[in-house]
């Protein structure tokens, strides 16, 4: 089987973890894809533009994960980076390996200025930086 990720990223919490940037790169010139685990709702506002991006909630994971390619990499995302924990450690249980976590999310995606698909219609609300709750419509 192919290697995936050589020679890139770090381990933390006892998995590969990835940069935004070098998850981009890994997205736009290896054909990772890009696994946005965030809930329905907070996909709406802002999107990683990348080649290939799967929809797979955490929520529902449980019940999808059969529907991942397990011999493509993926770059298991959301917000900040903390989901992304749990989806990564339930898909290794599931005998993933082809997987990195992207440090820090889409928050971090952004602080870095990588390419976002923004649609101000569905901007989210809340203290956090990444906005977890839908704005109220007056």
């Amino acid at each position: 089987m192919k290697e995936f990720f050589k020679n890139t990223g770090f381990l933390s919490a006892g998995f590969l973890n990835l940069t935004p940037r070098e998850a981009f790169k890994e997205a736009t010139e290896n054909n990772a894809i890009i696994v946005d685990v965030r809930e329905t709702y907070m996909i709406g506002y802002k999107c990683f533009d990348v080649p290939k991006v799967i929809y797979a909630p955490n929520s529902v994971l449980e019940n999808y994960y059969t529907h991942l390619p397990n011999d493509k990499p993926l770059i298991i995302a959301d917000c900040a980076g903390l989901r992304s924990r749990e989806a990564m450690l339930f898909l290794l249980s599931k005998g993933f390996t082809n997987i990195a976590n992207l440090a820090g999310g889409l928050v971090e995606w952004d602080r870095d200025e990588l390419p976002l698909q923004i649609n101000k219609g569905e901007e989210l609300s809340g203290a956090c930086v990444c906005r977890l709750r839908p704005v109220k419509k007056k």
